[in-house]
């Protein structure tokens, strides 16, 4: 696991946006990751506007959406197929059939999220993983007690977790209390796991992830089993690392060749 500290969320991005350039270049028909919610929104900002400058080409490329709400009609504004397409995926040249989300409506959830697992392998995997990270620490709608082997799946939030989303719905009444989400197995089998923190109030969680114990009660610290992954916050958010000066040494000193 590696940790890098930058001053900001447009340093962040652009270190991201940097590893998925270089990853399009040398495999255009590449498979991304996406996930929702405000911390990759600048990253989608910088990729987007990197579209824009010919420099990046989705052509050939695929995406598979880490989670997606229940019960939500199809093309409800708030559905994360939606979101990610306002957010990124309408913003730049990648085919809508190559944009891939689990199925929240289906009559057969379980067999919808067997599916899902299928589609993925048959894509040949995800070659990047973007993820962010709650305030308790999970990724995608891993929860606190998921189990660290678990794949594809139906989860029941926290309440926690749909009052931080209620923002988004007219009323927390109105916030679905189940979701679909890859689990922290899928998510493992990524060839490179990219997660991005930023704020204060992230703190903790990224402390629990990168320093803290591999435990079910911080679904993020699964990371620390990925061969390839990479943990990029700001200063606010990397204000409870012990070990933050060593991080900022390695990355310093890091061989220019190595990249993200």
């Amino acid at each position: 696991m590696e940790v890098v500290i930058l001053p900001g969320s447009r340093q962040i991005a652009s270190l991201v946006s940097d590893a998925i350039q270089a990853l399009l270049h040398r495999k255009p028909d590449a498979v991304l990751g996406l996930a929702t919610g405000s911390s990759p929104l600048p990253v989608y900002d910088e990729l987007a506007l990197r579209h824009e400058r010919g420099v990046l080409d989705f052509s050939r490329a695929h995406g598979f959406l880490l989670d997606e709400y229940v019960g939500l009609e199809p093309g409800h504004p708030e559905s994360y197929r939606e979101v990610i397409r306002r957010d990124f995926t309408g913003r730049v040249n990648i085919a809508p059939e190559n944009v891939h989300g689990p199925d929240g409506s289906a009559k057969d959830l379980p067999a919808a999220c067997q599916a899902y697992e299928a589609a993925i392998r048959d894509r040949g995997g995800v070659d990047l993983q973007l993820l962010g990270i709650g305030t308790d620490g999970h990724i995608g709608f891993n929860e606190p007690g998921s189990s660290l082997a678990s794949r594809t799946r139906i989860k029941t939030l926290i309440e926690q977790t749909r009052r931080d989303n209620a923002r988004f719905f007219p009323s927390l009444a109105e916030v679905p209390h189940h979701v679909v989400t890859q689990g922290l197995g899928t998510i493992l089998d990524s060839r490179h796991a990219v997660l991005v923190a930023t704020g204060a109030q992230k703190a903790q969680a990224v402390h629990d992830l990168v320093e803290g114990p591999l435990a079910a009660i911080c679904p993020a610290s699964a990371l620390q089993l990925h061969p390839h992954a990479s943990i990029l916050v700001d200063e606010a958010a990397a204000s409870s690392l012990k070990l933050a000066d060593y991080y900022r040494h390695s990355y310093d000193h890091k061989p220019t060749w190595q990249g993200l």
